[in-house]
């Protein structure tokens, strides 16, 4: 009974290793191909769920149905116009068919090492096709607010653009996708991206010092302007101001001039009254006189038979 017993035990072991070999889950978001000694056995196993295979002998590959991520490296580009830049890329791609992939790429590290060569390669050769202003600029209708010419780096901001970098990136994923699919990989190229455009560090140098001088002399030029314009400004306040003053001189002449002969014609009117008038407009015009003439610290020598003393000598200005 116990080596019966042991035998049972044993028995039931090896049927439960038997069955956890041979049982195996897929999970929603893979794909499994079964491989016996190395090659694929039956059709794909896409749907999710338990599943079995010959324990020991099948082999199960798992390869994930998401979308997967490429990541290129950055390399040094020149463009048509001899201009080196550095292009950093990426890309989106899936596996369509998980036996052709397998046959093909035999793993997700294949097909990054696949992309490599088809996205760098015509990466290179859209980017050599076309001009430095295509890869930076998205929009074909941008009007250029000023036109200044003095620079080629500059130029790229309003120089004309026939696709743009929208368009290029278009061109370079419908080349890689063809090739991909005449290639038979059992992937899917879904989308394609520039992630970064710059130029090299000796270009870079130099097209900001370039860059700097351009912008110094648009500066210098509008600070000349500034200046003509004040200068001119200044000219016109100064003439204005000149027509004001002359006017307002003029005027005050005018009024200076109508008062004077209000002030004669009074005087006039006053002295010719009577001999009274006459002797007291004398008197105040001689007080004012004195007024004028004389100061506290004054000292006047004068003859007594002088004009300027008679009302010293007569209230009247006659002689007693």
């Amino acid at each position: 009974m116990k080596v019966g017993t042991g035998v049972f035990v044993v028995v039931v072991v090896c049927l439960a290793l038997v069955a956890f070999s041979s049982a195996f889950v897929v999970d929603e978001t893979e794909q499994v191909v079964v491989t016996q000694f190395g090659r694929p056995v039956g059709a794909p196993i896409t749907n999710p769920g338990l599943h079995f295979k010959i324990p020991f002998i099948q082999t199960i590959n798992r390869f994930d149905k998401r979308f997967l991520e490429w990541d290129g490296d950055p390399n040094q580009v020149p463009t048509k116009d001899k201009r080196f830049i550095w292009v950093d890329t990426y890309a989106r791609w899936k596996i369509t068919d998980p036996l052709e992939f397998f046959e093909r790429l035999r793993d997700e590290r294949g097909a990054q090492s696949r992309l490599d060569d088809i996205l760098d390669g015509e990466t290179r050769n859209a980017v050599a096709m076309h001009d430095l202003v295509e890869l930076i600029r998205c929009s074909k209708n941008r009007v250029p607010t000023v036109n200044e010419k003095g620079s080629d780096e500059l130029d790229v901001e309003f120089a004309k653009i026939s696709c743009g970098r929208e368009g290029i990136e278009k061109i370079i994923f419908a080349a890689a996708a063809k090739r991909i699919r005449d290639a038979e990989y059992g992937i899917e190229l879904l989308d394609f991206r520039f992630k970064r455009i710059n130029y090299v560090r000796e270009v870079q140098r130099k097209i900001y010092e370039r860059m700097i001088s351009e912008r110094k002399r648009i500066a210098d030029k509008y600070r000349s302007e500034g200046q003509g314009e004040a200068s001119r400004i200044l000219g016109e306040k100064e003439r204005k101001l000149k027509e004001i003053q002359s006017s307002a001189y003029r005027q005050a002449q005018e009024i200076r001039g109508k008062a004077d002969a209000n002030a004669i014609a009074i005087y006039a009117t006053a002295y010719n009254q009577s001999e009274g008038s006459r002797n007291f407009y004398r008197f105040i015009k001689t007080m004012e006189t004195y007024e004028k003439v004389f100061s506290g610290r004054d000292t006047v020598i004068l003859s007594t038979n002088g004009e300027f003393l008679k009302l010293l000598d007569s209230p009247t200005g006659k002689k007693r």
